[in-house]
């Protein structure tokens, strides 16, 4: 059988049928599901920490204006074009931004009201 196939398969199955082979596979490899979720696959020593980002603005949320200065001071904008940009929300404000100016500039954003997400 293919992963494809094993996919199809589970694709079909009732969430009842899905608690049932859950539980059977955990208990045939003494393995927990949960733990196998929380530790994903950067779990491995071969996981390395992100050093840059692509920060996207995904909302201005109530105070458009306050957000609008922000984008404005951290990317050096003139004001129409901050506007334009907070506007036009979701948008990559940025690609490969520096972790801590990445975080920083989310910080600042979500004080203000507005969500980022960094990619």
């Amino acid at each position: 059988m293919t992963q494809e196939q094993i996919i199809e398969a589970v694709e079909k199955m009732t969430v009842l049928e899905l608690n049932t082979l859950v539980k059977a596979i955990e208990e045939k490899w003494g393995v927990s599901a949960a733990a196998v979720a929380v530790a994903g696959p950067a779990a491995g020593p071969a996981a390395e920490e992100k050093s840059e980002f692509n920060v996207e603005l995904t909302s201005f949320g109530e105070q458009k204006i306050a957000v609008i200065k922000i984008v404005k001071e951290v990317l050096g904008l003139g004001l129409s074009e901050a506007k334009t940009m907070v506007e036009g929300a979701p948008v990559l404000m940025k690609a490969d931004v520096k972790k801590e100016d990445a975080e920083a500039w989310k910080t600042k954003i979500e004080a203000a009201g507005g969500k980022v997400t960094l990619k």
